[in-house]
């Protein structure tokens, strides 16, 4: 689908002014969006102007003189009064977006929030947008992978992949006839999940509609009934911190968008004026990718949640003082704001703008897509990195695209996005030992690592119990990230690996990137039917969960030690990591790259003695990977004879007389210890095509292959548990349902445990200035998670290198 584009610039304009220079003389914190004001209003100015074209608005705001001020924009029809574009951030920088019509009359609204700044500049733009060809014919379906190799083959597509995965398949979006061709010609097989992307669109925001007209408070903690604008996570942000002052402080992440953009985010702590007191760090994070609006606004109730909370007194009062925690609810603010703009909703002729998923950066794209604006340019949404694949950790390496109009495009290098930058420094400045960012969808409570060839690190026993905790909360499945299908630059990859605190991937909701507000984000957050976390706690109890592990001085590390009031102690680390031998667009695969990362951070003392809630010294990536050394044999290999006479297994394959049932016993602890389990099986004639599935004894799918073109099935599991299972096989193809079998039986392989490795200890370089800056104490400090370390007098110059408590 293509779009012709055409900008114009229209003169701000009235009736007694022509100037592009507003100015209030004094401000007044309100919502500029709210309602149009009369003209004359305290800390208001206005302009009128009439759209030129069908298509897309723009109003900017940049300071007009040198200052520190706090302005918001908002664009109204003026006929019905209703708001069409608008901005709210933080400072008196402001990019407003919306949709119009040629000859609609508009009502430009600036309004001084707060600050020194008296004067801002404004600039309206008009961009015609005209569909060429007619509607996409959007839909999802899911594509059969059981096995590796098909989701590699899957990702090698290019396609526009969802996190809805499992064992045996995923569910990806296809845009339009060449998507359907594309993963036809593939020779995966795929079903329909949902026909009509634009219809259940439609259906939606219709539901919305009816639901925030019924219900005039929901059961989140800020009341919500429907999905937020970015303009409204920016306003509820300020409004937050200026209602709370001395617990929540509303921050600007130091890199604006590619569009320009301001990242805004929330930090919640007793003490904000005293912000290095050496608590534990806990961040929540929403919206990498753009379309997924759940994940920012399950952010944004946690902040109001902890505030509410923490004036409610009792537990969550005791977790938030004991704390200090960072929420930035949209991380993608660019493609969040044409995702969340598009108009109409379901016209999916532009399929681009509601269903984007990558951030708004041109560089990478060709030379004849790098004109326009992000919402409305040649490319549509193939424009843009996604920011999700862009970290350094495993960079480069499978489960990400290095083709630009790949949804996975990994971008031109680790970093090279402001949006990933700014997550860097939130987490390379503090000692974030917790942190969780949020996706849809899946029903997932995802950890490291992202790539089943990397082994799971040595924190895995409590990673993986956090993990757990948190799932039997929100009732999703907890998972290592390959377990859905193999990733690399992810968010968590990187923050765990380069500091050792622990990172998950909430994967919100069972269905759509979107759904209807009641079930998508009331019930998963609150834990209501029909989410799947209904009557256990829901996102909600999970979050506290994650608080109370990051409270929780055993799940990290502690420095204790004394130094002087004023004397400023600083841990730092600089290191280096390779990422994954990086795959190139041609198919060669090159060297891995290097990526420099320095962690600092800082204690401010308060006189006597100190504690400072650190991340372990040696950090993830060279620590070591986890195992576990045997405790007896492996078991003997098992051969299953293909037993005549069983019966086919009618409740789990009607249609299917030929599928064969047969059981086999795993032994377990004291007798053998079996650290991998293989079932195989293989046959001679090329046009029959056998799936093999195994089953526990509860019925439930835990492991399977089923690929096509192929004659031998391998069906791997990790640690089984003692007990009975069964294996299934199922003739796909039908080829000759009366022929007799003809794989060659079963057998049932077992493998020892591989045991844990251990790598180089790291230390922390631990220095402490006085209050003039100098250097007074140094020290190498080595501490494991769980340890708390005496540091001694740190500041007279005689620390030590970390005593065990």
């Amino acid at each position: 689908m293509a779009l012709v584009a055409g900008l114009s610039t229209v003169a701000a304009t009235t009736a007694t002014a022509a100037d592009n220079i507003l100015r209030a003389d004094q401000a007044v914190a309100r919502s500029c969006f709210a309602k149009p004001l009369p003209p004359g209003t305290r800390g208001v100015d206005r302009r009128e102007v009439t759209a030129g074209v069908d298509g897309l608005l723009q109003a900017r705001l940049t300071a007009a003189a040198a200052g520190a001020g706090d302005w918001d924009l908002a664009v109204f029809d003026q006929v019905s009064g209703a708001v069409l574009a608008a901005s709210a951030g933080l400072r008196d920088v402001e990019l407003a977006e919306g949709f119009v019509a040629a000859g609609q009359k508009l009502l430009v609204q600036a309004c001084r929030y707060g600050g020194s700044t008296r004067t801002v500049k404004l600039g309206v733009d008009f961009l015609a947008l005209t569909p060429q060809g007619g509607p996409s014919a959007a839909q999802v379906v899911r594509v059969q992978t059981p096995t590796k190799a098909d989701k590699d083959t899957l990702l090698g597509l290019d396609l526009d992949v969802t996190e809805k995965a499992d064992a045996t398949g995923v569910e990806v979006v296809l845009a339009d006839d060449a998507d359907r061709k594309t993963l036809a010609d593939s020779g995966l097989r795929s079903s329909v999940v949902q026909a009509d992307l634009s219809a259940k669109s439609v259906a939606n925001a219709r539901q919305d509609r009816a639901y925030a007209a019924k219900a005039p408070r929901s059961a989140l903690p800020s009341g919500r009934t429907s999905y937020r604008h970015l303009y409204d996570y920016q306003f509820e942000a300020k409004e937050l911190a200026r209602a709370n002052p001395r617990l929540v402080r509303a921050f600007t992440l130091p890199e604006p968008s590619w569009e320009g953009r301001d990242v805004v985010g929330l930090e919640i702590a007793t003490g904000l004026d005293a912000p290095n007191d050496g608590k534990a760090v806990n961040v929540v994070m929403g919206v990498h990718h753009a379309r997924e609006w759940p994940a920012g606004e399950h952010a944004m109730e946690w902040a109001v949640e902890l505030v509410n909370g923490y004036k409610a007194g009792g537990a969550t009062k005791a977790l938030v003082g004991k704390t200090r925690n960072i929420v930035v609810p949209v991380v993608n603010v660019d493609g969040f704001s044409i995702s969340r703009e598009a108009e109409p909703k379901g016209d999916f002729s532009r399929f681009d703008y509601e269903m984007k998923r990558k951030n708004c950066n041109v560089n990478d794209s060709p030379a004849q897509f790098r004109t326009g604006v992000c919402a409305a340019n040649p490319a549509g949404r193939t424009r843009g990195t996604d920011p999700n694949r862009n970290y350094a950790g495993f960079w480069g390496g499978a489960g990400a695209s290095a083709n630009w109009s790949s949804d996975t495009f990994r971008g031109s290098g680790p970093f090279s996005e402001p949006e990933t930058r700014n997550v860097r420094w939130l987490v390379s400045t503090r000692q974030v030992t917790n942190l969780i960012t949020l996706h849809t969808y899946s029903n997932l409570v995802l950890r490291v690592p992202g790539v089943a060839a990397v082994r799971p690190p040595l924190d895995e026993p409590v990673y993986k119990a956090l993990g757990d905790r948190m799932a039997s909360r929100n009732g999703y499945t907890s998972q290592p990230s390959w377990a859905l299908y193999d990733t690399t630059g992810s968010t968590e990859d990187w923050s765990y690996f380069a500091t050792g605190g622990f990172g998950f991937t909430f994967e919100i909701g069972s269905t759509e990137f979107h759904p209807p507000f009641e079930t998508g984000v009331v019930a998963e957050y609150a834990g209501l039917a029909p989410a799947a976390g209904a009557g256990k706690g829901g996102n909600r109890q999970a979050f506290l969960d994650m608080l109370g592990n990051a409270a929780d001085p055993a799940a990290h590390s502690t420095l204790v030690g004394s130094a002087p009031k004023g004397h400023r102690l600083t841990l730092r680390k600089a290191f280096q990591t390779p990422t994954s031998p990086v795959l190139n667009p041609d198919g060669t695969v090159g060297p891995p790259l290097y990526v420099a990362d320095t962690l600092t951070s800082s204690l401010d003392s308060t006189g006597g003695r100190f504690s400072w809630a650190v991340n372990p010294s040696t950090r993830p990536y060279v620590a070591g990977r986890y195992g576990r050394d045997p405790k007896g044999p492996a078991q003997a290999p098992i051969a299953l004879a293909n037993p005549p006479g069983v019966p086919p297994r009618n409740q789990d394959f009607p249609n299917d007389p030929t599928a064969e049932v047969i059981p086999f016993h795993v032994d377990g602890l004291p007798a053998v210890d079996n650290g991998k389990l293989t079932v195989s099986t293989s046959w001679a004639t090329e046009n029959t095509d056998w799936d093999l599935y195994v089953y526990d004894a509860a019925g439930n799918l835990v492991s399977s292959s089923a690929s096509g073109g192929t004659t031998a099935e391998n069906a791997v599991l990790y640690d089984p548990p003692a007990g009975d299972y069964t294996a299934v096989l199922v003739n796909y193809d039908q080829a000759d349902p009366t022929a007799p079998d003809d794989y060659t039986g079963l057998r049932v392989e077992f493998a020892s445990p591989v045991p844990a490795t251990y790598g180089p200890k790291e230390p922390y370089q631990l220095t402490c200035a006085d209050k003039r800056g100098r250097i007074v104490g140094l020290a190498d400090v080595y501490v494991d998670r769980g340890q708390t370390v005496d540091v001694g007098e740190v500041c007279s110059g005689t620390a030590r290198a970390g005593k065990r408590r």
